[in-house]
């Protein structure tokens, strides 16, 4: 028979593997440890150890990971104790600290057989000098799109140049390619130069975007279209044929003794030609393709069979791809990449400390980039492909390291400043929760708690409040500013939209007026001197409580005594703009809010600096929202069940992804689905909402909306955020498939938010991708905003999750964070703990993490004190 508190052994195994890697997602361990108590009594186990789980029962919850952690040891210690059997993964945490080491070695330096990848044969010079395979006349290249940018963690395209951003900016890696002591083609020097590649160093950064293995050449029967492959063969024909287009293209055929292909180039010259001579000996490599004409390569590389004896970079090895660069630009790029790395790798300087490097057991940076442009014979290509090798590790790890090490000088520099020290003593807290017409959760009440805590300490608050649409962070704001009112000073909430802006004015004047505290709403509309009285109250006190939009901004708007600053779906806002509101107190207390659900490995890159706050569960009286999928043929069961639902008294939103209509884009719009909406509906009434109307004429909309004036609302996402109209039933999104997950998620919570049973209604159009499909079926299987983020983190990369642009921090080219958990953890752990121990980055070791971080940060760390 088992040992009845064996019932722990799953959930710590789980809870405690890859050192803590999943303890945030763990809920209500509490639960489980008393589950087990109550199994052990029931089973006569020693009062002794039902005693010792108990106590370790209020802290397994703990809202203090390293608190949870301890617990969570001192479980398994009781276990081991217990006489319960353990499998060897919590064996080994009996009596041992959580420390980095324990992970275990998350790098493998590189094989001591394996020959170093310097030592590769030199190329012949006259390759680099005088080929004009180089650079040549390429595919006509298409116009970049218009608004691109870099983003956090994104795997880029393969026709982008995946340039890292920490090339030396000094040495010898900082020599211009035109001053290197070799002669570069001038079409390939331009090209580089175009890419940003300038210099020796960035050759260097530049890193490979896959790898063909090139140890073994197949026959050509043995090629599989869709994959990478090396053959050789002999030119049977070639020259060029005529397009669609008058254009014209070069192809040739190769065939060996087991078959033949085409190889293709979109452009024509003599040069091709002459590479193609009728009889030659050739070694073609690139991914084969099926096509109308048959097997097919387009701008595979192509040598002469006659190297394959010669010393050569380019075969009988595992050979670098490069992104941003045609196949036949291949060569001559891979030769340069050799001669810098054998000439300047050397010359680098090690940025990580000798005793992390050892600690970590991370290979060093020269030897990660030799390995990553030319690897050893001993490496896996899938390995590398999926950017998991050592090598790849060390450069993923460097990019998250010196990415926390900037979030923990941040936080530092936060906690050293002088803040307010607000009165959050118990009868103001009670006082706050009093104020509110409801009765906070537990998850809304430990939030507060956290918060109180913080805004009593004599230093800023900065803290992330995060919960899932609906759960009730505004109650945990006002609350909040309570504590601050009462103290004495003002208060600022900044809402990314008008709407969200008044709805929130509306709220706190009816719950905070009542305490005697006037309200006041900024915002571009009304009149210049309604404009010009409220900045008279703000600046002179008369105004306790400011909430508004991007007008709280302006130079104009001018704070008596700002204690505490509010900034509602903080994401909508740049860096800048929060630092500007800041400014306008002597260091305010900051509370940023978010109900986007934000994955935790995107939480600890972009808010590294900050304290972080959950509120995981929804309020009483929450129904759950049933999610279909319909496709276009299925749009009258739609309408079917929208009448069903008005014919009950209840409201339908219909949410549109344009305002009017786009020649280019195929989408629906807001202007003419109201009118369709109308034609369908004709006794009821439908309102047209969309962010290109005035101020007024939105109010205006929905106050009929939720007055039940009008029961249907045609708009754009501008609902996407904090409206709250609880008699809404559905939730009807057009062309959902053109949504990101998140966005459909809070599209979402704009239903459900009354005792009524709610319906979101996911209309896809005929043009969908796997992704999409993918998006749209994980909205109908999980309701958990969690959930569906770290999902949509994994579908669309960081990038076009939450990008940079207004996150002031450097960019990621090789970590990625739905990939990296483990190393981001390790990362955060280690630059809080060197920063812990040297604040200022002052002892001799920590040296070149200085010069590091002004090279990666570029002067952003200038914002710290920004939230």
């Amino acid at each position: 028979m088992s040992h009845p508190f064996s019932l722990l052994v799953t959930p710590l195994r789980y809870a405690c593997q890859r050192d803590f890697a999943q303890l945030s997602n763990v809920r209500d361990l509490k639960g489980v440890v008393l589950g087990a108590v109550a199994a052990g009594k029931g089973a006569g186990v020693e009062p002794k150890w039902l005693d010792a789980l108990s106590k370790e029962a209020a802290q397994v919850d703990a809202p203090s990971l390293p608190e949870r952690k301890a617990a969570l040891l001192r479980v398994v210690g009781h276990l081991h104790e217990a006489g319960v059997p353990l499998p060897p993964e919590l064996s080994r945490l009996v009596g041992a600290p959580v420390t980095a080491a324990d992970s275990g070695p998350l790098f493998a330096r590189p094989s001591a057989a394996a020959p170093p990848a310097a030592q590769a044969p030199r190329p012949e010079p006259a390759r680099l000098e005088e080929d004009d395979d180089g650079f040549s006349a390429a595919e006509p290249k298409k116009p970049a799109a218009k608004g691109r940018k870099k983003a956090v963690g994104l795997t880029e395209s393969k026709s982008e140049a995946r340039l890292l951003s920490i090339a030396p900016r000094s040495g010898p890696l900082a020599t211009p390619l035109r001053g290197l002591p070799w002669r570069i083609n001038p079409r390939l020097l331009t090209a580089l130069e175009k890419k940003g590649v300038k210099r020796a160093g960035d050759v260097l950064f530049l890193l490979p975007r896959c790898y063909e293995d090139r140890r073994k050449l197949r026959t050509i029967a043995q090629l599989i279209p869709g994959e990478r492959g090396v053959a050789l063969g002999v030119v049977r024909s070639a020259g060029d044929v005529p397009v669609r287009g008058g254009r014209r293209q070069f192809r040739a055929v190769i065939a060996d003794a087991t078959g033949s292909i085409s190889v293709t180039y979109f452009q024509s010259g003599p040069w091709l030609k002459a590479k193609f001579p009728i009889g030659k000996r050739l070694v073609v490599s690139g991914e084969l393709r099926a096509s109308y004409t048959g097997r097919d390569m387009a701008h595979p590389e192509v040598e002469p069979a006659d190297d394959l004896e010669s010393s050569s970079i380019h075969f009988n090895r595992i050979v670098p791809i490069y992104p941003g660069f045609e196949r036949h630009e291949q060569r001559a790029f891979r030769e340069l990449a050799f001669k810098i790395c054998e000439s300047y790798a050397d010359s680098l300087e090690e940025p990580l400390p000798a005793g992390l490097r050892d600690r970590l057991d991370v290979p060093g940076l020269a030897a990660a980039l030799r390995g990553l442009h030319f690897p050893p014979d001993t490496a896996e290509v899938s390995e590398l492909d999926r950017h998991l090798s050592p090598a790849h590790r060390r450069l993923a790890f460097d990019e998250l390291f010196f990415l926390q090490l900037g979030m923990a000088l941040k936080r530092q520099g936060i906690k050293a400043d002088p803040g307010i020290a607000f009165d959050v003593s118990e009868p103001r807290v009670e006082k706050a929760k009093a104020a509110l017409p409801f009765q906070l959760t537990d998850a809304q009440g430990r939030s507060l708690k956290a918060i109180a805590r913080d805004m009593g300490k004599a230093e800023p608050m900065n803290r992330l409040l995060q919960g899932d649409v609906g759960s009730g962070k505004t109650a945990v704001a006002m609350a909040s500013a309570a504590l601050a009112l009462q103290d004495g000073y003002q208060v600022a909430i900044m809402a990314p939209t008008e709407i969200l802006a008044e709805q929130h004015q509306r709220t706190f004047s009816r719950i905070l007026g009542a305490m005697g505290y006037q309200v006041d709403l900024f915002t571009a509309g009304g009149s210049a001197k309604q404009r010009r009285d409220a900045r008279a109250a703000l600046a002179e006190g008369r105004t306790h409580l400011a909430v508004g939009t991007h007008a709280l901004l302006q130079e104009g708007v001018q704070f008596h005594r700002l204690g505490l600053v509010v900034i509602d779906e903080q994401h909508r806002f740049g860096v800048l703009q929060r630092q500007n509101l800041m400014q306008k107190g002597v260091r305010p207390d900051v509370l940023v809010m978010t109900a986007t659900p934000i994955p935790r490995t995107l939480a600890m890159t972009l808010y590294g600096d900050l304290e972080v706050s959950i509120i995981d569960e929804l309020p009483p009286g929450r129904t759950p929202v049933k999610t279909q999928v319909f496709f276009e043929k299925q749009r009258p069961k739609v309408y079917e069940a929208m009448r069903a639902e008005l014919d009950k008294g209840h409201q339908c939103y219909v949410v549109y992804p344009l305002v009017e209509e786009s020649e280019k884009i195929d989408l629906a719009d807001a202007t003419q689905g109201a009118e369709t909406i109308r034609q369908l509906f004709p006794q009821h009434t439908v309102g047209l909402l969309h962010g290109r109307m005035k101020a007024e004429e939105k109010e205006q909309v929905m106050q009929q909306f939720r007055a039940g004036k009008s029961q249907i609302l045609v708009c754009t996402t501008v609902v996407e955020v904090g409206v709250d109209v609880p008699n809404a039933s559905v939730m009807a999104i057009e062309s959902a498939e053109r949504f990101g997950l998140s966005q459909l998620h809070q599209l979402r919570g704009r239903v459900g938010r009354g005792a009524a049973v709610s319906f979101c209604f996911l209309l896809a159009g005929y043009a969908k991708s796997k992704e999409a499909s993918d998006r749209l079926e994980v909205m109908a299987r999980s309701s958990d905003g969690f959930v569906i983020a770290e999902k949509d983190l994994e579908l669309r990369g960081p990038g076009e999750f939450l990008g940079t642009r207004q996150s002031g921090i450097p960019e990621l080219a090789v970590a990625n964070l739905a990939r990296d958990v483990d190393l981001l953890e390790l990362a955060q752990q280690e630059a809080r703990a060197i920063v812990d121990s040297d604040p200022r980055l002052d002892l001799p070791e920590h040296r070149t993490l200085v010069s590091a971080l002004e090279e990666r940060w570029e002067g952003r760390l200038a914002l710290a004190h920004v939230g």
